[in-house]
């Protein structure tokens, strides 16, 4: 008899988005798979009606953290050297010496740093993080589940954790095929992955190209193009409210049409405060000049600050936030999780709201899936929190790169253009739209709203 018992492995929350609030589970059910989601989030499934097996007390080993920052840095220094691009230093977080434990763990690191920056010393780094990860009771808890369950294959859902190597390993131990998407489209440059499954599942002939050239162990039979899930439910009117209905929701002036201030967390701009004032500026100043404009400012959801409290206070009249509904299960980043409900409230923001402004994020396809304009934020403010971040380090990163044509947005390349920018988005959308539309081609496989469906496929043809 035919096995189609499918383990979707949540090592932490960032896969629910994707693969629980998404028609991903409702699609592999109606083509007769039998989906247990192998769940380490602290988010009940069961409530949604999934099917789940709570994994109980993850711990991994204890010099897991040393090797795999050692891992990332190692792989940044051969990329570096095999590209002759400096680039990839600025993937890099400082060491953290705060506390015995810390320096510890930053000393070691450095130690296997600086003796193993090679393709064989690289090697060993791997092999020494699945030897260590076997020797773990988390390890052997996962055999006996995947002994008790024996799914056809173990679908992780996120490369990045260190949590998710062992339930891989021992799937592997159990001759089960394994399988990992790559979470984000800027991820692979940044030397984050730590999973190594049988599959590997990308969004596009780009992201594949880069897998192969970062990853050369990975061969391409390995390699399967789906588009992501993240985009999917833009595609679909049947969560969308009236305007009428969603202004009154919100407390929104129904006679103003409004734009979206997309926040960043701290770490990616540190002054996005003062941005977030420069454009309530040049919305006043539009607003002088006849217009009748708001500003909906929807923060990142990781980001729980009191930085921009002045700059709500001061433009008041002109900025509405409305908060991302995520639920903060703990103080980690990490167990901040994504909601169903904040997936609904993301596309009656972007259908309602005119363009989006921000920095150098992917709500640029977000907006793009609706037509619509996106507008970059792309000069430094005089005072900088943090003399060694600058925009111009952003952009540099390397998944910019892939941007066909300067003209998929509206650069802001200083405050005093901000007004005249969003009236430019506002009367003649389709200047941008069209060339955003054709790097997103380049960033997601078409159509984007068949990713679920290509992923079954895979999986599909897999366990076959």
């Amino acid at each position: 008899m035919k096995n189609n018992k499918i383990f979707i492995l949540l090592p932490d929350g960032v896969g629910l988005r994707n693969f629980a609030f998404t028609n991903f589970h409702k699609i592999g059910v109606e083509n007769g798979f039998d989906i247990t989601f192998w769940n380490n989030t602290p988010f009940d499934l069961s409530e949604l009606g999934f099917k789940e097996i709570k994994i109980d007390k993850a711990k991994t080993h204890i010099f897991a953290d040393i090797y795999k920052n050692a891992r990332k840095h190692i792989e940044l220094n051969l990329n570096i050297k095999k590209s002759h691009d400096v680039v990839y230093d600025t993937y890099r977080f400082p060491f953290n010496y705060k506390g015995i434990n810390n320096k510890i763990k930053s000393y070691a690191s450095r130690f296997l740093i600086s003796n193993y920056s090679s393709e064989k010393g690289l090697k060993f780094i791997r092999e020494k993080i699945s030897k260590n990860e076997k020797t773990t009771t988390y390890y052997q808890k996962c055999v006996e589940t995947l002994q008790e369950e024996r799914p056809a294959i173990v679908f992780c859902t996120n490369q990045r954790p260190i949590l998710a190597v062992a339930p891989i390993l021992a799937a592997k131990q159990l001759g089960i095929p394994t399988a990992t998407f790559i979470f984000s489209w800027d991820n692979l440059p940044k030397a984050t992955m730590v999973v190594e499954t049988d599959y590997y599942f990308v969004w596009s002939e780009h992201m594949k190209k880069e897998l192969l050239n970062y990853y050369p162990y990975i061969e391409e039979k390995q390699v399967f193009i789906s588009g992501t899930p993240q985009f999917e439910t833009h595609f679909s009117s049947e969560n969308l409210v009236s305007r009428e209905l969603f202004f009154e929701q919100n407390k929104l002036d129904i006679n103003k049409r409004y734009i979206c201030y997309s926040g960043d967390d701290v770490t990616t701009c540190p002054d996005d405060s003062e941005y977030l004032k420069d454009v309530a500026e040049a919305v006043s100043k539009l607003n002088a000049e006849g217009e009748n404009l708001g500003i909906i400012f929807r923060r990142c959801p990781v980001d729980f600050s009191n930085r921009y409290d002045k700059v709500l206070e001061e433009y008041k009249n002109s900025i509405t936030p409305i908060a991302p509904e995520w639920k903060k299960i703990s103080e980690g980043w990490n167990t901040i999780l994504p909601t169903y409900n904040d997936v609904i409230l993301q596309m009656n923001t972007i259908k309602h709201t005119e363009m989006v402004v921000n920095l150098g994020s992917s709500m640029v396809f977000d907006y793009v899936s609706y037509k619509k304009t996106c507008s970059f934020i792309n000069y430094d403010v005089p005072d900088r929190k943090d003399k060694n971040w600058s925009v111009a380090k952003i952009y540099n990163y390397i998944h910019f790169r892939s941007m066909p044509n300067k003209e998929a947005v509206l650069w802001l390349n200083s405050p005093g253009e901000i007004a005249q920018k969003i009236k430019r988005g506002l009367e003649k959308p389709n200047e941008t739209v069209q060339n955003a539309q054709k790097w997103f081609e380049i960033i997601n496989q078409q159509p984007p709203e068949s990713s679920s469906r290509r992923i079954w496929q895979a999986i599909e043809k897999i366990i076959n």
